[in-house]
């Protein structure tokens, strides 16, 4: 994440930034799954580059529990073949065993004997549209205990409202609502992040 200058730069900075603060939720999920010794298991989809697992890793096993014996497998779930090649290298290179990447779709994933019947904990920071509720559907396949998910670009339904605004427009006087582009991409996202949790709720 450093320039060949050994500095951070702006993108990085940003991304480490959020990173680090998911962590502060993260951290005491980790520590309820993995109390009394007991293994746990933690999916993050749409991993990328898998800062967030590194990190996740690195300040769990090796700040919060170092010295200390502790149970546990990370998954770093990616599409992209070159990305999850990356992070196999740099997770062998600093010893971090208990990581894996799986070069799988979130679906995939949801059906592959790669991972356990059960994960406690799934996680997708920045899930691009529609991979959010990829990533809901399979902690809820995987009875997971806890999700921590931080969505990204719901553009799903705003395109919808986009595509149907004119005939909208000569039917009903709410279609108002999202009359211009950006009050139809923000009406999308609240409308999904509402379908998202009454689908969490039910």
């Amino acid at each position: 994440i450093l320039t060949r200058e050994g500095k951070l730069n702006q993108d990085t900075r940003r991304k480490l930034k959020q990173v680090y603060h998911l962590y502060q939720f993260i951290a005491p999920l980790l520590e309820q799954v993995a109390a009394n010794g007991q293994s746990f298991t933690l999916a993050d989809h749409g991993a990328g580059k898998s800062y967030l697992g590194f990190i996740l890793y690195d300040l769990f096993f090796n700040v919060a529990h170092a010295g200390e014996k502790v149970s546990g497998q990370i998954f770093g779930i990616e599409t992209r073949a070159e990305l999850v090649e990356k992070s196999r290298e740099l997770a062998a290179r600093l010893g971090f065993a208990n990581m894996a990447f799986l070069n799988l779709s979130v679906q995939q994933a949801t059906t592959s004997a790669e991972l356990p019947p059960t994960v406690d904990i799934v996680t997708a920071l920045h899930a691009c549209d529609t991979a959010t509720d990829d990533a809901i559907a399979f902690g809820l396949a995987k009875q997971a205990q806890h999700m921590v998910l931080v969505p990204c670009c719901q553009a799903e339904v705003a395109g919808i409202l986009k595509k149907s605004r004119a005939l909208s427009l000569a039917k009903t006087p709410l279609a108002e609502l999202w009359r211009h582009p950006l009050h139809a991409r923000e009406f999308g996202s609240q409308i999904t992040n509402v379908l998202r949790c009454l689908q969490l709720e039910a």
